[in-house]
């Protein structure tokens, strides 16, 4: 089974000041535990980055960078997407064909946002997934704690799975690669 590791939207934006998700540093230090592994093993770690035309995602903006203190290699590879769903007319799919990929390892920011859109999108195409349930996170929306929505969604993602698909809800340092 082919393997690859996606790192959502682990930005400059949300990762200081006014979005600045919850537990970032410990969520960014698991990441990078997490993408080391992945690396050391072989699978392709692919560090995708959100993108709008205003705001702090503006591409090239100091909020649209890669946050401080994640690690990266050269050989990562790069998507950039527009919308929450890191598949929807971006080149993921092609880079990630699910006749090669089987599984995707899904972590980073935001969880109810473009975790939650990646996660449901590669689970209805067809790849079997691992969130790993301790690497993503969000802020409080108002209603919810950021702790809250991480835990719910933790539970949502782990009854999806399907006959088609599973996913998979474990914390990082379980994930083998």
């Amino acid at each position: 089974m082919t393997t690859a590791l996606l790192i959502i939207d682990v930005q400059q934006v949300l990762c200081a000041g006014e979005y600045q998700c919850f537990e970032i540093d410990r969520v960014i230090a698991t990441i990078n535990d997490l993408s080391q592994r992945a690396r050391d093993a072989g699978v392709p770690v692919v560090l995708i980055q959100h993108e709008e035309k205003d705001g702090p995602f503006v591409h090239g903006a100091d909020g649209w960078q890669l946050a401080n203190g994640l690690l990266t290699s050269t050989k990562d590879l790069r998507v950039g997407k527009t919308t929450g769903d890191s598949f929807y007319q971006t080149d993921l799919g092609k880079l990630l064909p699910s006749e090669d990929f089987e599984r995707l390892i899904i972590c980073g920011l935001q969880t109810d946002y473009c975790v939650n859109a990646t996660v449901r999108s590669a689970h209805k195409l067809g790849y079997d997934i691992v969130v790993a349930r301790d690497a993503h996170s969000t802020v409080d929306n108002g209603n919810m704690s950021a702790e809250d929505i991480i835990a719910e969604h933790n539970k949502d993602f782990a009854a999806l799975t399907s006959s088609v698909a599973r996913i998979d809800v474990k914390p990082a340092a379980q994930i083998t690669f």
